[in-house]
This record gives structure tokens, sequence and C-alpha cells, in this order.
């Protein structure tokens, strides 16, 4: 199914200088709110998400939208990743929580979706205003540049971030905090977005994700498997829009990485 990758790109950089920069390090106490589970979001993330679900309904009307704050309002939405032969996935504002208290670090984010296979996503930038796209087939890029994921390299000198404290289970976020030492883990930037832009541009080799939401995840797996790395769920199975269920995420360099972090964080032998 073809995709006009650059009208997308077009539509992400709209939303963003319209709906979501001008609102940065300015929203006012009563355009931030907080969503059932206690995660925030503003008039921004509202705004944004309308405006690309306007834009992509126009380019695509036979593509059914699942956007986040949609979600939000009416959690039957979701379903239609499942139902629907093909979807745009919209995460209006990753990293909303950065947004909200001023910080750079958040991401404009879609996907596209044909029969649960993700087939295109995209990763904006607001603040440096690029974009790192990628259709399956066809490698990511970010602007004029080909990314390339980094490669695999002994246990001590990968690095990556690990996500599992408020979405793991009780058992595996003690798991995972008991073996933290074991692996090269840094900070986390608080957007998977930005996670996702690190790993496809080589500046970490893993991931481990505890919140699979698909607004999350279905653009920045296709960007990171398209810059040659490999992203599964915790059982194994490739990742996919239809995913969200699944425990955790996984992501590392190629399949033999991918085992060795898995066998190191979440394996049974606890010595």
């Amino acid at each position: 199914m073809p995709v006009d990758i650059d009208a997308v790109t077009r539509i992400l950089e709209e939303a963003a200088v319209e709906e979501v920069l001008p609102r940065f390090q300015s929203l006012q106490s009563h355009e931030i709110s907080e969503k059932d589970g206690g995660e925030l979001v503003t008039v921004a993330d509202v705004k944004a998400e309308a405006h690309i679900s306007r834009r992509l309904r126009d380019l695509r009307p036979d593509a059914y939208l699942v956007g986040e704050e949609a979600v939000a309002a009416d959690p039957s939405i979701l379903a239609k990743i499942t139902e629907e032969p093909l979807v745009w996935v919209i995460d209006p504002i990753d990293g909303t929580a950065n947004f909200a208290r001023g910080n750079p670090v958040f991401a404009v984010m879609v996907g596209l979706v044909e029969e649960g296979r993700t087939v295109a996503g995209w990763i904006h930038d607001p603040v440096s205003g690029t974009t790192a796209a990628a259709e399956s087939g066809s490698g990511a890029w970010r602007g004029g540049s080909r990314l390339t994921a980094a490669p695999a390299a002994s246990l001590k000198d990968m690095r990556g971030t690990l996500h599992a404290s408020t979405f793991a289970t009780a058992d595996m976020a003690r798991q995972i905090q008991a073996r933290r030492s074991r692996v090269n883990a840094i900070k986390s930037l608080r957007c998977a977005g930005h996670e996702y832009l690190r790993l496809a541009s080589g500046h970490i080799h893993f991931s481990l994700f505890t919140k699979l939401m698909p607004w999350d995840h279905v653009p920045g797996s296709l960007i990171y498997q398209e810059a040659g790395g490999t992203a599964r769920t915790l059982d194994g199975a490739d990742y996919g829009a239809r995913s969200y269920q699944a425990g955790g995420l996984l992501l590392a360099p190629d399949a033999t990485a991918w085992q060795t972090l898995h066998d190191v964080l979440l394996g049974d032998d606890d010595t």
C-alpha cells in the first residue's frame, strides 16, 4: 500500500508549529489536567491530535484513526487496531510530562498499520524541527541521512534504558531493579520517541519497556527495525501494533543480543 512519507511529515510539522510549540513553556495551569491513571494531558495534546487526525483523514479517508486522546475519551477505540484493516496510530505529544514541565524532550508520532503490520512510522521532534521516518522495507531516515542502529557488542559495552517500574508487574519491577547492575543501564529520557531516536541513531543499544500502548511504540519500533535493530515482546515474538497486551518489549541490536539481554534481565537464574 503506497504512502506519501513526505505528506505525513508535513502534517506533523504543521501540528507542531501551529498547536504544540506556541504552547511550549507557556501553558497555564488550567491547560494541564490528569487522565485516568494519573497521566498528564494538556490542551496542546488535544489540539495537536485533532489537527493531525483531520489532515490524515483527508490524506487517507479509508484509514481508521486511533489517537491517544481519543482512546482516553473512549477506550473502545483501541480495539480498532485489531478490527480495522488500515489504521493510523497517533501520539500527539509523546513525553507530555516533559512538555508540561518545559523540558524540550518530547515528540509527535504517527504510525500506519495495515492488517496488524506496521508499514510506516514517523517521529517528529518539534524543538529541532527534524523528523525520523521509515517505510517497511525502505530503511529509516532522518532528514537526508539514513539511520543505522548500533551493532551488537559485549554485554558490558552495550548501554541502554530500562523502563520497568510504574507499569511493570511488581515481581518484574523487583527483578529488573535487582539486576540493573548486570547491564549498562543509563538514565531514561521519559519519552519513548526520543528513546527510539537514540536507538535508531546508534546512540544506545537497547531499551526495555513494560508499557506497550501502541502510540508509544508502533512508529519507533518500525524505525528502529528499519535501522537494523530487533524488536520483540518478552515471549520472543516479533513486536506488532496488536502487541499492546504483552508484558513487555525489548529492543536490541540483533537476535543474539536480544536473547543475551533477556536472559540476563529476566532469565530464571538469579545468581
